[in-house]
């Protein structure tokens, strides 16, 4: 059964504003960063925190933390998808991220650009400043202001 009258084309369903954004989403690789579970995900925070841990210094930090198989069991998983690292340090092991943490950043900041954002950076950008909730000094908005002349720099 048609919706409309002869002639008439029917209307766009709802959402449907959104097709071009998703149009070729299936088609882009997911990133491991993009499939990790919410201890992983607290995992890597603490190292691209503290830049390399021990076991037990992330148990320590993580909130209401498994046990020590546990996370050692993330580690594992972790290492498995290539996303840190570890050397011994006489009887343990140091763990720590496997890209620096200005990469990390940089990646996350693209995914969430891209997918929130429809790719603007000025969107984005202004989300961020809303967020923020206090008043930027002049000194902050003339930083922000050198940093954005620095990228049209590097742009050309």
């Amino acid at each position: 059964m048609n919706c409309c009258p002869p002639g008439f084309p029917a209307p766009d369903p709802p959402l449907a504003f959104l097709r071009p954004m998703l149009k070729y989403q299936h088609m882009t690789r997911r990133t491991p960063t993009e499939d990790l579970s919410r201890r992983e995900r607290q995992v890597m925070a603490i190292l691209h925190r503290l830049g390399e841990s021990t076991v037990s210094d992330i148990m320590q930090i993580m909130p209401d933390p498994p046990t020590y198989s546990a996370v050692r069991s993330i580690l594992r998983i972790l290492g498995e998808k290539k996303l840190i690292g570890h050397k011994e340090d006489g009887p343990r092991y140091m763990y720590f991220p496997a890209k620096s943490t200005e990469k990390a950043r940089q990646d996350v900041l693209e995914h969430v650009v891209t997918t929130y954002f429809a790719g603007s950076t000025e969107q984005a950008m202004t989300a961020l400043l809303r967020l923020s909730d206090t008043n930027l000094g002049e000194a902050d908005i003339e930083r922000l202001r050198d940093t954005i002349r620095r990228a049209r720099r590097s742009e050309k």
